[in-house]
């Protein structure tokens, strides 16, 4: 189950379309902001993009995942990420407080996409971004969309929201974001970077 699960979150960090991702999101980046992640995982994206922002909170539901994660942080001399355990709805985080809210590869893994939208928005100060990667399990090859279920059923996928780009879209204008970047690396995917309205 745990390969799986892995295959559905992650992407490889070699891979051009990972660098391209990481190059849009630090181009968003001041030397002062606050960011926060959730869904962190390893801590992997969060460790790269430190020397960017003034501090990152890295959130995953996983300690055993965040224990890596800070092994990594350790390694690489990276002081300015705080590793947390939690998920947006556990975490008291104050209304207005982060200028930058990276969830990715973690809402095509979400029951209610809508309410992680509306409590990201939440936390953003006013013209803060919202970087989201992810999955769109709608668009994605027919085979997939067949076996995904079959392979729920005997525990070696995790469930799996079957929103496609469009709604993914409309969800987040509903919300009260503009949309400021949007990319499409292969099909049945899509990299968004999403502006608070003020």
């Amino acid at each position: 189950m745990g390969q799986n699960r892995v295959s559905l979150r992650q992407e490889t960090g070699s891979g051009r379309g990972y660098q391209k991702k990481l190059e849009i999101t630090q181009r968003y980046f001041r030397p002062d902001w606050s960011v926060l992640e959730f869904g962190c995982g390893t801590g992997t994206t969060a460790i790269i993009h430190a020397p960017h922002v003034k501090q990152i909170l890295a959130t995953d539901i996983s300690g055993r995942m965040l224990d890596i994660a800070r092994g990594k942080a350790q390694e690489a001399g990276v002081d300015n990420v705080c590793f947390q355990q939690g998920t947006l709805d556990s975490l008291e985080l104050e209304p207005g407080s982060f200028d930058a809210v990276l969830g990715l590869n973690i809402l095509h893994l979400l029951e209610n996409v809508e309410a992680t939208i509306a409590r990201v928005y939440e936390v953003l100060k006013p013209g803060g971004v919202f970087i989201s990667s992810t999955a769109l399990i709608a668009d994605i090859a027919l085979v997939w969309r067949w076996l995904i279920p079959v392979m729920q059923r005997v525990g070696l996928a995790p469930y799996v929201n079957r929103f496609d780009k469009r709604a993914l879209v409309s969800m987040l204008i509903t919300a009260g974001f503009d949309i400021e970047h949007e990319w499409q690396p292969v099909r049945g995917s899509v990299f968004i970077v999403a502006q608070k309205c003020t």
